[in-house]
């Protein structure tokens, strides 16, 4: 999840903005949803090697975001607006009778390697650690090492061995935790879920689907196809932007909401 300054593969539609307004979807009528061909391919990490100091110097260092990170005004301001009693009753609403949400964290990029994807991943283990209400957290990305993987084992995160490309149907409430993943990540995630009992037990924190409309519509329309469930997500859930309060944090969570779904179940929706 490094942005596009720390890693090419991660670009972000725009720099500066502020909170978007989602808009509600009406009650319409669907075409029959298309078949998806799911290719879930294993995946193990291309080095072999284990290298015990490289895995204690990384730990130092996700050590040292989490401290980072716990005593920041980010921080406090952050667990602020998440405690925030309408946003504690969305996430109770999405939760119904479960006790826990499990968190899936995609496109994390090089812990090792940059220091944004290591403030996201504090985060995502600070919530984890704060809120009893978030479960197992299970993450992915091709680019990660042995090393990174076992870092990230023993800080309590399991390490998917698929790569799912984003497209997980959720059984339970889900937390998808994905600052800065690239779009079609987004994009698959929702139609493979694109009905409203699925949609609603989905909680998404990633980059402000407001802003990928803004985008389309401004600067470049003919994407728009590949990001169409992306795109019409925009107008169905409720959007709450985070505020990034410093510049020690700006690269690592700018562009980032909160996404729910409150959907009539049996709503169906179409584009």
């Amino acid at each position: 999840m490094a942005t596009a300054t720390e890693n090419p593969k991660h670009q972000n539609p725009n720099e500066d903005w502020t909170v978007v307004v989602p808009r509600r979807g009406k009650k319409t009528r669907n075409p029959s949803p298309k078949t998806l061909t799911l290719v879930q391919n294993p995946w193990i990490p291309s080095d072999s090697a284990i290298d015990r100091e490289r895995e204690s110097k990384l730990i130092q260092k996700i050590q040292f975001s989490i401290r980072k990170l716990e005593n920041s005004d980010f921080y406090r301001v952050f667990l602020n607006q998440l405690e925030n009693p309408q946003i504690l009753q969305t996430f109770s609403r999405v939760l119904a009778s479960e006790s826990q949400m499990q968190m899936v964290i995609y496109g994390i990029g090089s812990i090792e390697s940059y220091d944004s994807p290591r403030l996201q991943l504090a985060l995502a283990i600070l919530l984890e650690r704060k809120f009893n209400w978030i479960g197992d957290i299970e993450i992915f990305d091709p680019i990660l090492s042995l090393t990174e993987s076992r870092v990230l084992e023993s800080f309590g995160c399991s390490v998917l061995s698929i790569n799912e490309q984003g497209r997980r149907e959720v059984k339970k409430p889900t937390l998808f935790f994905m600052p800065h993943c690239e779009a079609i990540l987004y994009d698959n995630l929702l139609e493979t879920n694109w009905r409203a009992p699925l949609l609603n037990r989905i909680v998404l924190f990633g980059n402000s689907f407001g802003k990928y409309e803004q985008f389309v519509s401004e600067f470049n329309t003919k994407i728009a196809d590949s990001w169409r469930f992306l795109l019409f997500a925009q107008r169905v859930a409720k959007e709450v932007g985070i505020e990034t309060v410093s510049e020690d944090f700006f690269r690592a969570f700018h562009e980032t909401s909160w996404h729910f779904f409150e959907l009539d179940q049996d709503m169906d929706l179409c584009f």
